[in-house]
């Protein structure tokens, strides 16, 4: 296989290169200097320079072929007006990278950076950086002593930086040390989750767009937005603020000034000018909680915001300026509320870039343990007084928690509270196993509490729906799967269960299968009979 050509390519010195008359021999001149290298033959030398250099580029090439004649130079003009203008010098190697007809296949790239001004050398480096120019970058130093014929030392960085394992190394334990930071510091053991929060590290700190964190109520959403934005932070990715709101508590024309602003005397009451939240949050981060709740105009309004960087306050003539990311968090279906005409269509394709959907505390049983051990932590630094669980309490907590009877309607809120009052109750900082039991009984009864609809048992569907799609049910199917499933507790069988729901239509059916029946019914909802019975969650 024959060896490939060595190309360098570089700037004529201006400065550096220059000489004339046999004491130039005894000079450091980066571009000649590097054709003198005995371990590194130069094939062909590519030299960017302007029409003012020509009587130096000669002088060079002169020396060149004296030196190492198995070496072509090649002269390409680049005028260049102000070398020390980024825009300038960047599209002028720009456009040479375009032209060049580089062939890889036979010929090795060398970026010479030790020539040129500070401008040309870092654009010469960006532009390797992102492969238009597909090579190394070469950088040449002069001799540490001034002896004659010394050509100094040079080096070669590949800028692939997967080839240097203390450097990969390092931005995999960066890598590890953002995860663990977007997890709060909790060693979660649950491997959907922990993916989850690997893709959105890699794109909190890749990207700007907004970002849509779907989930339950109390899964974790706001917290999760927070630590996104200190992460970004850490990075010196943003310089802003964090912004909240709870879209929900926006009601009217207050709305609208809340979020985007007003100027004195809008209204009557407006007896001075209100920024808004979307400029608070200018270069930085804006979590819109519960988005789903916002009203047609603020939708329109955000939408605007978002795509153009700027919008119109209450009662202003002239718009302002906010440049921020969105992070969004809503427990509702957004899909579904489209179709059913409560969100803008247009809004929800803006911020459905990147969604990720957060899960209930019981689809992560694997979790409970270490998030238990995290409240416990954080209880003591709020109240100065460390609290542990004996032994048998700790066994009869934790086994709760994880059955189907712990239901976490609340999610990680409940966990949070229950562990408060726990700890409350702890003389001594010690949980015994009399205070479990009597906190697991308020648990129980605290999610069989009549709901809004007037219904004992609202919560039992929650162990089988996440919040959205419990949502997307009508009130008259609720009702009467909820029955469905209570009678499915009590029967011996699934034939069982159909005899005792179909027991007088089956009367009039020549054939009954009431079993089949059942079975048919429990499908549409995305259940079975064994999801039923062993009160296990499906995959939702």
């Amino acid at each position: 296989m024959n060896k490939k050509k060595t190309v360098v390519i570089g700037f004529l010195g201006a400065v550096l290169d220059t000489g004339g008359g046999p004491e130039r021999w005894e000079r450091w001149r980066p571009t000649v200097s590097l054709c003198r290298h005995e371990d590194l033959l130069v094939d062909r030398l590519e030299l960017l320079t302007q029409k003012k250099f020509g009587k130096l580029f000669a002088q060079v090439v002169e020396d060149i072929q004296g030196i190492s004649p198995e070496t072509q130079v090649n002269a390409h003009l680049c005028e260049l007006a102000d070398p020390w203008d980024f825009q300038e010098v960047y599209s002028a190697l720009h456009d040479f990278a375009r032209a060049y007809p580089f062939d890889a296949q036979h010929e090795e790239y060398y970026i010479h950076i030790s020539t040129g001004t500070h401008v040309a050398q870092i654009c010469l480096f960006l532009l390797t950086e992102a492969h238009y120019l597909p090579g190394k970058l070469l950088q040449t130093a002069p001799p540490s002593s001034h002896r004659t014929g010394d050509p100094g030392t040079f080096s070669i960085i590949d800028l692939d930086l997967s080839r240097y394992d203390r450097i990969a190394s390092r931005f995999q334990q960066e890598k590890k040390e953002g995860l663990a930071f977007l997890k709060g510091g909790i060693k979660t053991l649950n491997a959907p989750f922990n993916k989850l929060m690997e893709e959105i590290e890699h794109v909190a700190i890749a990207s700007k767009a907004p970002l849509l964190l779907m989930g339950p109520t109390g899964a974790g959403k706001s917290q999760l937005a927070r630590r996104i934005y200190d992460l970004k932070k850490s990075r010196r990715q943003i310089a802003g603020p964090f912004v909240e709101i709870n879209c929900a508590t926006l009601r009217g024309d207050a709305a609208m000034s809340t979020l985007f602003g007003h100027v004195k005397g809008a209204y009557t009451g407006a007896m001075s000018a209100r920024p808004g939240l979307l400029r608070a949050a200018d270069n930085g981060i804006l979590f819109l909680d519960e988005i789903g709740e916002l009203g047609p105009d603020e939708q329109a309004m955000l939408l605007h915001a978002l795509e153009e960087k700027r919008f119109l306050p209450v009662g202003a003539d002239e718009e302002s300026k906010s440049d921020f990311q969105l992070i969004a968090g809503t427990n509702r279906d957004l899909q579904t509320h489209v179709q059913s005409g409560g969100f803008r269509e247009d809004l929800f394709s803006r911020i459905n870039l990147w969604t990720f959907r957060l899960p209930a505390l019981r689809q992560r049983p694997e979790d409970i343990e270490p998030n238990i051990d995290f409240e416990l932590d954080q209880f003591a630094l709020r109240q100065n007084n460390n609290v542990t669980f004996s032994r048998e309490a700790r066994q009869r907590f934790i086994s709760f928690a994880k059955s189907p009877a712990g239901a976490w309607a609340g999610n990680f809120r409940d966990l949070n509270a229950s562990i408060n009052r726990m700890g409350t109750l702890a003389d001594g900082g010690r949980i015994t196993l009399e205070i479990v039991e009597k906190e697991i009984l308020r648990l129980e009864k605290q999610w069989i509490v009549k709901g809004e609809d007037g219904c004992a048992n609202r919560d039992l569907l929650a162990s089988f729906f996440p919040a959205e799609k419990l949502e997307a049910i009508d009130l008259f199917d609720r009702l009467q799967l909820r029955g469905v499933i209570e009678i499915c507790r009590q029967a011996d069988s699934l034939s069982d269960a159909g005899r005792r729901l179909y027991s007088a239509s089956r009367t009039r059916k020549k054939v009954s299968n009431d079993a089949d029946r059942l079975r048919k019914y429990l499908f549409r909802f995305g259940l079975d009979w064994s999801d039923v019975r062993s009160s296990r969650y499906p995959d939702n």
